[in-house]
């Protein structure tokens, strides 16, 4: 088990559950357009975010933002020292840094020391495309164990200025190689650790090595946060991120939709009232299972085993819940009769 960390209202580690984070990818220094797209993550379920703080200006406009969100804000530093000390006096309730790029030792040593002023933790954080020459050179290249071991000579320059209240952050592009850093890097610390697949790609390709490399490490039971980096809107983080505690088990709520990938039986328009099924269902806060399912073959059975379902036929369907057909219907009034069912599920 790992240690318990307090990042703002939040706290990882230890037996609470994991936490998804995301962040922004507006500019910090616009505070109304920062708060914004933080408001529409908290929306999606997003725990912990993260703003990117590459100018003073970045770093000061913290403290505004603060004041209009209601989720932890983690403040993402790199090279600069003074960016990171001036992010924790604006208010951060976590940074991010790398001591590596951080500079000389008592640069380190300033930032530690304000940290531990207000007791604000560390995110130790280096991915495979920073790793130092000298353990390239070791490791023949780059390598989970050079990953490995450059994030724990980083922890302990911290360790060693008198202070553990850290995350550890190694990340890579490369799935199998994150993988393998993980579980080895699990049975050499008991920080708490951030989990994530760098730079994995657009929200198509990135979900699916996201949900590889993070499925493979969530379920060996490494993991205390993650974050599913796409490029795109940072909200389909989330989405994707739930999506894979749901089905590791790891998170329960939220509607599950399980839908058939149709074929030449199909006679409805299937992925349309699918996708728009997907989308409607984001907005309902309950733990049950839909079904939208195709044809009389593998439909009806399908639809019986969800909370609630819907079935085509010829241009026609059956709402089914609860294992029972409740009526048929034309095409065009299926998705508006479960949606009237979904707004009065509580109700029963």
């Amino acid at each position: 088990m790992t240690k318990e960390i307090q990042i703002g209202s939040v706290r990882i580690g230890g037996d609470n559950p994991i936490a998804i984070q995301s962040m922004t990818n507006t500019k910090t220094e616009d505070v109304a357009a920062t708060v914004e797209q933080i408001h529409a993550l908290t929306q999606a379920g997003c725990e912990i975010v993260r703003c990117a703080v590459p100018t003073m200006e970045a770093a000061h406009s913290l403290a505004e933002i603060k004041k209009h969100i209601s989720i932890p804000l983690v403040a993402d530093i790199h090279f600069d020292y003074k960016l990171a000390i001036a992010a924790v006096e604006n208010g951060a309730d976590k940074i991010r840094i790398n001591p590596g790029n951080i500079g000389s030792r008592d640069r380190i040593q300033a930032v530690v020391d304000c940290c531990k002023e207000k007791n604000v933790p560390i995110r130790v954080g280096v991915n495979s495309g920073s790793l130092e020459k000298n353990l390239i050179e070791k490791y023949g290249g780059v390598t989970a164990e050079g990953i490995v071991e450059s994030a724990l000579d980083k922890v302990a320059i911290i360790e060693d200025m008198g202070y553990d209240n850290l995350v550890i952050s190694i990340k890579s592009s490369d799935v199998l190689m994150c993988i393998k850093a993980h579980e080895l890097i699990a049975k050499k610390t008991e920080y708490p650790l951030h989990v994530g697949i760098t730079e994995s790609g657009t929200v198509y390709s990135g979900s699916i090595k996201s949900a590889i490399g993070l499925g493979n490490i969530l379920y060996q039971g490494i993991g205390d946060t993650i974050r599913v980096s796409l490029t795109g809107d940072p909200v389909q983080e989330i989405y994707a991120a739930k999506l894979i505690l749901k089905t590791l088990g790891l998170r329960k709520g939220g509607i599950s939709v399980v839908s058939c990938p149709t074929c030449g039986r199909t006679q409805i328009d299937l992925i349309g009232l699918a996708g728009q099924v997907e989308e409607m269902v984001k907005d309902f806060d309950l733990d049950i299972k839909v079904a939208v399912m195709g044809c009389v073959v593998n439909g009806p059975g399908e639809a019986r085993e969800a909370d609630i379902g819907i079935a085509g036929g010829q241009g026609e369907g059956i709402l089914i819940k609860k294992g029972e057909i409740i009526r048929k219907m034309p095409e065009s009034e299926l998705l508006d009769a479960l949606r009237v069912e979904l707004v009065n599920w509580k109700k029963q």
